[in-house]
């Protein structure tokens, strides 16, 4: 049995898990704590107090109990806000109270971005425009190229939370130009999970997605690949060999 602990923010798209959970099989568990989200708002303060490690630290014991295998700090938003060194540190402190291995869903999208053997990556983002730029401004620093960012300028995670399928799949296309290898949709509180198949197909190229990737680092994380067509090309690929 593989049990990952996902820490996330608030309620928003949580139920993505459960439903990646039952596609994953029988031995593979997703154990999500719900974190204090604070004031809800798309707002580079209110997300640095969001993810600060006083409220990552509160829910660690639940995991540690629950018998996790790794932590994942599930949300991106709450990471790349720091910039790409502050987010290590935020994951480095996390790993040390949970006294497991750790990361966050801003260095899932760069590890499966890698994974699949892309570089060259398009954003649709729910965030306001000012925040959707730091996303990639992390993913540049991640050593990937941003060819495009779409802001569809959403000020919280509750209304994320309410779309559906066509919002998810508007913004996937307008994101998307043909420079990319794959378009990335941030933000935990958008439901994807059960969009992928419909989203690659459309874009006729991988889509990540937050849950999914954060899911995906968790098993990299435990050394565990699961290949699961219906979550997508970063679960069917085979791993790049590295020269």
């Amino acid at each position: 049995m593989t049990a990952l602990g996902i820490l996330y923010p608030g309620h928003s798209a949580e139920d993505d898990y459960p439903r990646i959970e039952q596609l994953l099989g029988s031995d593979i568990r997703l154990d999500v704590v719900h974190t204090d989200i604070g004031e809800d708002a798309h707002r580079e303060d209110a997300l640095r107090e969001m993810g600060s490690a006083i409220r990552l630290a509160a829910g660690v014991d639940e995991l540690r109990l629950a018998g996790a295998d790794a932590v994942l700090w599930a949300c991106t938003s709450g990471s790349f806000v720091y910039g790409w060194e502050g987010a290590h540190q935020q994951i480095r402190d996390l790993a040390r109270t949970a006294g497991l291995p750790a990361s966050s869903t801003s260095f899932a999208f760069v590890h499966a971005a890698r994974e699949l053997g892309v570089r060259r990556v398009a954003v649709g983002a729910t965030y306001p425009e000012d925040v959707a730029r730091l996303f990639a401004d992390f993913l540049r620093a991640g050593g990937l190229e941003v060819t495009g960012v779409r802001s569809s300028g959403i000020a919280t995670a509750a209304e994320v939370g309410t779309w559906g399928e066509e919002d998810v799949l508007t913004l996937a296309r307008t994101a998307d130009d043909t420079g990319a290898e794959a378009v990335l949709l941030p933000d935990t509180a958008l439901h994807t999970a059960a969009h992928l198949p419909l989203l690659e197909k459309t874009l006729s190229k991988p889509v990540l997605t937050a849950n999914q990737v954060t899911v995906w680092e968790g098993l990299r994380l435990a050394d565990r690949r699961v290949n699961e067509p219906a979550l997508g090309a970063l679960f069917t690929r085979q791993p790049i060999v590295q020269a």
